[in-house]
């Protein structure tokens, strides 16, 4: 992974981080609201791969309650870790690659998620923004 030290502590993060994201990916292939809204910070922010903000956990979790059990993707859908950046050693920005596949074709997202750890040592998603990434941009 790119930008990253090699400093114990962090690594540790980094794997707590990493296993966010997993629960991610886990939730939303099995469509599972519950599951994907526990990984929320109670104030955070989402904006949708189409620009639909949200503000808060009620309103995500309404959002996600109404859509994800809903969703009509064929295949499975991943998630990939890119990029970690620490802004501070509780703060962390993580670029992440979400790929949809299909049997027809595969669609991309470039979501953002700004990550804070909590007191108790758990990563949870704070600030997000889903992009969805065009042929021509890919």
């Amino acid at each position: 992974m790119l930008g990253m030290n090699t400093d114990t502590a962090q690594h540790a993060d980094i794997k707590a981080i990493e296993d966010v994201v997993a629960t991610v990916q886990r939730t939303q292939r099995a469509k599972d609201a519950e599951g994907f809204l526990e990984l929320f910070h109670p104030e955070a922010l989402w904006t949708t791969a189409h620009g639909k903000v949200l503000i808060g956990l009620d309103a995500i979790a309404a959002f996600t309650r109404a859509v994800l059990p809903a969703a009509n993707w064929d295949g499975e859908v991943t998630y990939e870790v890119v990029h970690v950046q620490f802004l501070r050693p509780d703060v962390a920005a993580v670029k992440v690659r979400q790929v949809y596949h299909s049997e027809t074709e595969g669609s991309e997202g470039a979501p953002l998620y700004v990550m804070t750890k909590q007191d108790d040592g758990r990563w949870l998603l704070h600030a997000n923004q889903n992009t969805e990434v065009h042929a021509e941009a890919a």
